[in-house]
């Protein structure tokens, strides 16, 4: 099932790009792999996938040393400040930068190993109570700020759309935040890298790629429906 659900995304992801005149390297498909036990994990690294993204810290740590092959991995979901020292050195990116309070532990731990760290700001663009994120109006404030932190480096941004039906819902989410990255772009900060847009899920990552998405987090499309129990 993995193997034949990964070809259909990988198709949707040519398809979606081709109507978008857009070159399908330009899109990378991460499987969001949360919940989902190892063996699933090397299924799909089996199929070809070498991008895969967690939630949560502890999860992410225990899978990182198992899988058979190097990975890059990256994390997703919200995290805690007392988490970041667990994976600063981890080589991840970090999609889910919230605050500018979490960009400056991330430097703290990164000075302490010697590291550098790539990150994403993560924007509640729907403006979703339920949801982390900076609004968009703190987005660029808050860029110029971490910008100036010397072992944090910014790629781009990140959303997560609400879920819906009907995935044209979601198209001015997505085509606000990549006018947002085009903008913060166009002003040149030093340390600020606007290549990365990472939005779209199983739901939705078709409009997503429309809209100009470099990243996409692929779970139920790839691994099933998740079990929470478990």
């Amino acid at each position: 099932m993995i193997e034949e659900n990964i070809a259909f995304v990988k198709q949707t992801i040519h398809a979606a790009c081709m109507r978008a005149n857009r070159n399908p390297e330009e899109v990378t498909l991460v499987a969001v792999s949360k919940t989902k036990p190892l063996c699933d994990i090397e299924e799909a690294i089996r199929c070809g996938m070498r991008e895969f993204g967690e939630n949560k810290v502890q999860e992410l740590m225990e899978k990182m040393p198992k899988v058979s092959v190097p990975v890059q991995w990256h994390l997703i979901g919200h995290l805690q400040t007392n988490k970041v020292k667990y994976i600063i050195d981890q080589g991840l990116l970090i999609h889910s930068v919230d605050t500018v309070k979490l960009a400056e532990v991330i430097q703290k731990e990164a000075e302490k190993k010697q590291v550098d760290c790539n990150i994403l700001l993560e924007v509640n663009v729907a403006g979703e109570e339920s949801k982390f994120g900076f609004s968009p109006e703190e987005v660029l404030p808050a860029v110029e700020t971490i910008a100036r932190m010397s072992k944090v480096h910014i790629k781009g941004l990140m959303t997560i759309a609400p879920f819906v039906e009907n995935p044209e819902e979601n198209r001015s989410i997505f085509a606000n935040l990549h006018k947002l990255s085009l903008d913060i772009k166009s002003r040149n900060i030093d340390n600020v890298n606007m290549s990365v847009l990472s939005m779209g899920m199983t739901n939705d990552y078709e409009v997503a790629i429309e809209e100009g998405a470099t990243i996409v987090r692929v779970g139920t499309g790839i691994f099933g429906t998740r079990n929470y129990n478990i």
